[in-house]
């Protein structure tokens, strides 16, 4: 593709253009005047071959719109693919599930709360369903689907049944633009419900819980925030513990050489004492506190020695935009730890993990 400086013409110049002759724009991009017509064409290099694609006559496509057909099959060219194709699948009405997908998000996320909720969207959609994203809209079967699904169905229900979800709304608005038609092959009701074992629920002790693969862009943003309840959420995460138990902590339970946060027996709610292994992370966050306040409770409200309310840490979710409980964190460090192939008995003691 050509490295000519982008924009090099004007509106101006275009329409006084009359001598027969290509014209460079910038780009690819280019007017190309005759004795019949004026038009416009890109011109890109595929695979060694230099390739003339068609924009329009540019009677009927203005200078600007020249340009934004040119930056997008310049972006088709970056992420490697040829514009030709892409064109005529177009003009197929026929779309790949990635590049409806992210459409999809694109569109939607204008009525979504926050930036959080769009990244895990973008994150499910582009990681989790990456074997969907090369195939037709219309070519997308039950069989596509389930490959997807079934290596997290079992070991990360809660990410599974999100990624489903989500998969069927993209398939759902995929048949609104008639993009494809027939049976949504990820709906869960009379449907995949009988290809796949239901998910357990805990009954009371079910907790709504953030997918792990989730975790790393949650952490980025709550670090952003100064509030110690937002310090407290981070050692609670990082330490896969239980909200009493951070919020009463104290800091003569560390022990420092050792690297362990040392719970004792009457705080525990199997009245055993509990040690915990401190990954350089939580250590990290201890050490940050101000040291002048390195005396009583690790997290307190203000000056005095007052342990935060248990409306603090869900306080602070709300405030993100975050659905999933403060609980929650522990369902995310087991799924985590199931996918890693961590002995269940190892899972209960808040093992070093690094989010």
């Amino acid at each position: 593709m050509t490295n000519h400086a982008l924009n090099q013409l004007s509106a101006t110049r275009v329409a006084s253009i009359k001598q027969p002759g290509r014209y460079a724009d910038g780009g690819g991009l280019f007017l190309v005047v005759d004795k019949t017509r004026r038009s416009w064409i890109f011109r890109y290099t595929w695979r060694g071959s230099r390739t003339d694609l068609g924009l329009g006559s540019a009677r009927d496509v203005s200078l600007g719109g020249a340009r934004e057909k040119a930056a997008h099959f310049r972006a088709l060219v970056a992420a490697g693919k040829n514009p030709k194709t892409a064109r005529d699948r177009e003009a197929e009405g026929r779309m790949t599930f990635g590049e409806f997908a992210d459409a999809y998000v694109e569109t939607m996320s204008t009525g979504w709360k926050n930036s959080k909720h769009i990244a895990q969207w973008k994150m499910t959609l582009t990681q989790y369903a990456k074997h969907l994203r090369p195939l037709y809209l219309d070519e997308i079967d039950t069989d596509d689907v389930l490959a997807v699904l079934k290596p997290k169905w079992a070991t990360v229900p809660e990410t599974a049944d999100r990624l489903r979800g989500r998969i069927e709304n993209v398939l759902d608005a995929a048949r609104a633009k008639r993009l494809r038609s027939g049976e949504n092959p990820a709906r869960w009701r009379g449907h995949l419900d009988q290809l796949l074992p239901r998910r357990r629920h805990a009954g009371r002790g079910h907790h709504a819980a953030l997918p792990f693969g989730e975790i790393g862009s949650f952490i980025k943003d709550l670090r952003e925030r100064k509030a110690v309840a937002a310090r407290a959420l981070e050692f609670l995460i990082l330490t896969a513990s239980r909200t009493t138990e951070v919020l009463e902590a104290d800091w003569k339970e560390i022990d420092w050489k050792r690297g362990l946060w040392i719970v004792p027996a009457v705080r525990m709610k199997a009245g055993r004492e509990h040690r915990v292994p401190l990954s350089p992370p939580a250590l990290a966050l201890l050490m940050a506190l101000p040291a002048a306040s390195r005396k009583g409770r690790i997290f307190k409200r203000g000056d005095e020695d007052l342990p935060l309310t248990n409306m603090a840490m869900p306080m602070l979710l709300r405030r993100m935009g975050i659905e999933d409980t403060v609980h929650g964190f522990r369902s995310t460090f087991r799924d985590w730890a199931a996918e890693g192939s961590c002995p269940p008995a190892w899972c209960n003691w808040g093992l070093r993990w690094s989010p």
